[in-house]
């Protein structure tokens, strides 16, 4: 097949609101979950600790702790599925895999350094 062809059918399924995050933030996101008949939002927050892939398959990963079990979802970017995301919190790493945050226990495992804006950090000099 003819490469613009696949580019022109991919463009009509990509994401219409591109939420802009990175490694590093912490984010909420919601999916559409169906059970039987009925379908319902569920969120799942997390740090995101990688994204993989470009164009249409890129995934990003979402990491939290739930009952000191660590649990890790894997997200299609532009899935139907995914209703939005909501970045909670920056974060500022200088990875782009978190994946040493696997070995960690309790804070450690979500801690990720705050991102400071340029005008917190122009009002403290």
């Amino acid at each position: 097949m003819n490469q613009a062809l696949l580019d022109k059918i991919e463009s009509e399924q990509f994401r219409k609101d591109p939420t802009d995050f990175g490694v590093g933030d912490t984010v909420r996101v919601h999916t559409k979950v169906v059970e039987g008949d009925k379908e319902r939002i569920q969120i799942f927050s997390g740090v995101v600790i990688g994204r993989r892939g470009h164009g249409l398959n890129e995934t990003f990963t979402v990491r939290r702790i739930s009952y000191g079990e660590g649990v890790e979802r894997v997200f299609p970017l532009h899935s139907p599925r995914v209703d939005k995301i909501e970045v909670e919190r920056k974060g500022h790493v200088r990875r782009a895999k978190l994946t040493y945050l696997r070995k960690r226990l309790g804070k450690g495992a979500t801690l990720v350094k705050e991102k400071e804006s340029r005008a917190t950090v122009e009002t403290a000099k």
